[in-house]
């Protein structure tokens, strides 16, 4: 009997299941990486020194003439006889919208007197924030005028006998981009025809206006109370967007409206 171990077989899983894999040789760094670097390096110094002694030795060049008269335009100033006039106030919209906006509102009708409860009126102007607490949501009201420009707001109020009132708006809005005055125009107009909050109805066209109509709303009735109309015209000139309202415990007509806002149209 042997003493000698008899190795054990090895095991198939410590068999290479392979060719053995080559070892990957690090590329080694530095010496090419500082050669290129310093390369760059003197030829960016070489280069700003070159710029530098081509540029001083090059006289100044002289800086443009800050006037230009030949710029001017005509070229030559025109005869006398020949300057165009300045168009007059009834056609340039713009001097007119851009002076006392009170001027533009339409006189008070005959037989009316001025409405002493619209407190928040003063001097002929109304605020901002008193014009947008007039709507339902003022707060998205507040906001969305603000961010179309609106600029101020020239107001009217008068009454007639016991019942009858009225008020007018002019709503100015800031040039810019977009048309503030149209498109708050339209707002207005677009959700009229609905019998909740509007008139019910498309109501009638404003001749000589472009898109302005006016309406006539369906009277609201409550039990123990008299009976409640009111009328409505929206409109746009220029910059300046119209609201015109009229209410009445008796029922107004489309005369009634129709000739107040045409009086307004004409004005501006």
């Amino acid at each position: 009997m042997s003493d000698a171990v008899t190795p054990l077989p090895e095991s198939p899983a410590d068999e290479p299941s392979g060719p053995p894999a080559a070892a990957v040789r690090r590329r080694p760094r530095g010496r090419t990486s500082l050669i290129i670097a310093a390369a760059v390096v003197l030829g960016i110094a070489a280069g700003t020194a070159v710029g530098y002694g081509v540029q001083a030795g090059r006289a100044p060049t002289p800086l443009t003439a800050l006037s230009q008269p030949g710029l001017a335009y005509p070229a030559k100033a025109l005869p006398a006889g020949q300057v165009p006039e300045p168009l007059p106030a009834s056609q340039d919209r713009r001097v007119r919208t851009d002076g006392d906006l009170r001027k533009l509102l339409v006189s008070r009708p005959a037989g009316w007197s001025d409405d002493k409860d619209m407190t928040f009126l003063s001097d002929g102007w109304m605020p901002l924030e008193d014009y947008a607490l007039d709507f339902e949501s003022e707060d998205y009201m507040y906001g969305n005028l603000l961010e179309a420009g609106i600029r101020r707001v020239a107001a009217a109020a008068w009454t007639k006998g016991e019942y009858r009132t009225a008020n007018v708006w002019l709503v100015q809005f800031r040039s810019g981009t977009r048309n503030g005055a149209a498109d708050h125009a339209e707002d207005q107009r677009s959700y009229m025809p609905q019998s909740e909050h509007g008139a019910g109805n498309d109501g009638d066209v404003l001749k000589g206006s472009g898109n302005g109509r006016y309406y006539l709303f369906a009277p609201e009735r409550k039990a123990g109370y008299m009976p409640s109309y009111r009328a409505r015209a929206v409109f746009h000139r220029g910059d300046v967007m119209v609201d015109i309202n009229m209410f009445d415990t008796s029922p107004i007509s489309k005369k009634d409206i129709r000739t107040l806002a045409e009086r307004q149209l004409e004005r501006l």
